[in-house]
């Protein structure tokens, strides 16, 4: 992985297995970026420990994983300040069965709802009508099973989750991690 490339979801999840975490590739993106997106200030080779994963304790990741996880750390914080809106939840490729894909749906939420409650309430305190039916809609999905039926309207479910996924999570962060950042650094 080059400095400028993007973590991809089999890259993490190679990197989860090494470091013998209790989460999958989805869900340890989703509590970062919900840590983060929840106004948690970024705190590089303490993240696994903020993120209260299991078994952490016992984690002493190599310098190259470490690395990593520090990119990991960039990307997320890239992307949710990204002006552009890039943002996208990491979630495994659209050529993977579409069970795994939904299940990993549910995964990002959880670590995402997991992540932005591990932040801290001062900013949540003061989020809109609006970002609190976002958090809502985010615990429903958390809590979903699937069934399939119709594999093109599945598909078509999937896609309308992720993008509201990603709507909600850039509106969390605005309203959340975005208030306490300088003007600099603050979308306008």
């Amino acid at each position: 992985m080059s400095a400028n490339e993007p973590l991809s979801h089999d890259q993490l999840d190679a990197l989860i297995v090494r470091l013998r975490l209790g989460v999958d590739a989805s869900e340890l993106h989703g509590s970062l970026c919900g840590y983060l997106a929840g106004g948690a200030s970024s705190n590089g080779g303490k993240l696994l420990a903020a993120l209260e994963l299991e078994g952490v304790e016992d984690v002493a990741p190599s310098p190259a994983d470490q690395a990593t996880l520090d990119a990991l750390l960039r990307q997320c914080r890239d992307a949710l300040a990204d002006p552009d809106l890039g943002f996208e939840p990491l979630l495994p490729d659209g050529d993977r069965p579409l069970d795994e894909r939904a299940e990993a749906v549910v995964d990002w939420c959880r670590g995402f709802l997991g992540g932005f409650g591990l932040a801290g309430t001062g900013p949540h305190a003061k989020l809109s009508d609006d970002a609190q039916e976002v958090l809502r809609d985010f615990g429903t999905v958390a809590a979903s099973s699937f069934d399939f039926g119709d594999s093109a309207e599945d598909e078509d479910a999937l896609i309308e989750v992720q993008e509201f996924l990603r709507v909600g999570a850039l509106l969390l962060y605005t309203e959340s991690a975005g208030r306490g950042q300088s003007g600099s650094d603050r979308l306008h």
